[in-house]
């Protein structure tokens, strides 16, 4: 038994996370040595292990909370943490290559409180080391030597490639004016949800589990993805900067149509209308107006509807997660991850 799979006291969410980056980290940094130079140095510094310059730093590297819905997910249906430690990694990897494209795509400047990829190196090279993490993901599956290994390629193949519908989908509603709100919700569970359902089904598989286990927790998963996204998007409007690592109402200022806009914007109210008026201009907000087009979303009703509709996920996520079956601890750790990753500090 490995130190990842020794039996622990009750722990936390975040003690959870803790344990998860502590074990996948040695192997992340081992997988990314593979790639070549130029792609290693990009990685690093997306990463937060060093500067632009291959500097040690100590900057925020992520939660980890895909790999640690897949370590705990082998663990769930009586497998180890170990044995699926490739598959964390591979999600890890691909996660990770989403926000390298997703900064490009969005213009953000600024993750985890530094610089983005792209700002340092240039887009052209981010979008490279992007394409260089997704490759070297299904290589380390295809690697693992598990039994599991092709139709885990296939899994996480089929989230990425609804991970790319969900970003074609987000960038087409930047120029849209009729975006409707099951649309938003759509392009979320595609987005979103589809790679955290396949991080818990890849370490259900990893753990040697039976279909209908794999099945189960591939929905949990799916389901505190959707309700993660809504949790997000309220964060995107109303978070502390010192929480999201972005400025406060940065998605009010991009014109992003999250899922509590597009709420507003649907609602029928006379909020929706002062709120169509603001997001149809060319113009930069002022600070005035992003102060005011909060206060429409919430008087439109969208924000209480997004807490509740995150809410209401989370319910039917840990009703698929007690139909697995799954080992006591395993189950206790999983419920924590689902609760934390949607009621987060704001």
């Amino acid at each position: 038994m490995t130190d990842l799979d020794v039996p622990s006291a009750h722990r936390s969410a975040r003690e959870v996370l803790s344990w998860s980056r502590a074990g996948v980290d040695p192997a992340l940094r081992a997988a990314v040595d593979r790639l070549p130079d130029s792609m290693r140095v990009i990685a690093g510094y997306h990463f937060g292990w060093w500067d632009e310059h291959g500097h040690p730093t100590g900057a925020d590297p992520g939660k980890a909370l895909r790999p640690a819905l897949v370590l705990l997910g082998a663990q769930a249906v009586g497998g180890t943490a170990e044995t699926a430690l490739p598959a964390a990694v591979a999600v890890e990897l691909v996660h990770n290559f989403s926000l390298l494209h997703d900064d490009v795509m969005d213009g953000d400047t600024t993750r985890r409180h530094r610089p983005t990829a792209w700002t340092a190196f240039g887009v052209n090279a981010a979008i490279l080391a992007g394409d260089a993490l997704l490759t070297l993901a299904l290589d380390l599956l295809a690697g693992s030597g598990h039994s599991a290994a092709a139709p885990s390629i296939r899994v996480l193949s089929e989230a990425t490639q609804r991970l790319h519908d969900g970003q074609a989908a987000d960038l087409s509603f930047e120029d849209r004016t009729d975006v409707r709100l099951a649309e938003c919700v759509r392009m979320a569970e595609n987005k979103t949800a589809g790679l955290i359902g396949a991080a818990c089904a890849l370490g259900a598989m990893f753990g040697d589990g039976r279909a209908e286990q794999v099945a189960r927790l591939r929905e949990f998963g799916e389901h505190v993805g959707l309700a993660f996204q809504f949790a997000d998007d309220e964060l995107g409007i109303w978070g502390d900067p010192a929480v999201t690592g972005k400025p406060v109402y940065s998605d009010l200022h991009n014109r992003k149509k999250s899922l509590p806009v597009v709420a507003a914007l649907d609602s029928g109210t006379p909020a929706a209308r002062e709120l169509h008026a603001l997001y149809r201009g060319d113009r930069e907000l002022s600070g005035v107006e992003l102060v005011r087009a909060a206060e429409l979303i919430e008087a439109s009703g969208a924000r209480a509807w997004s807490r509740g509709r995150a809410d209401e996920l989370l319910a039917r996520a840990r009703a698929h997660l007690r139909s697995a079956g799954p080992a006591e601890r395993a189950e206790r750790e999983l419920d924590a991850l689902a609760r934390l990753a949607i009621h987060r500090d704001h």
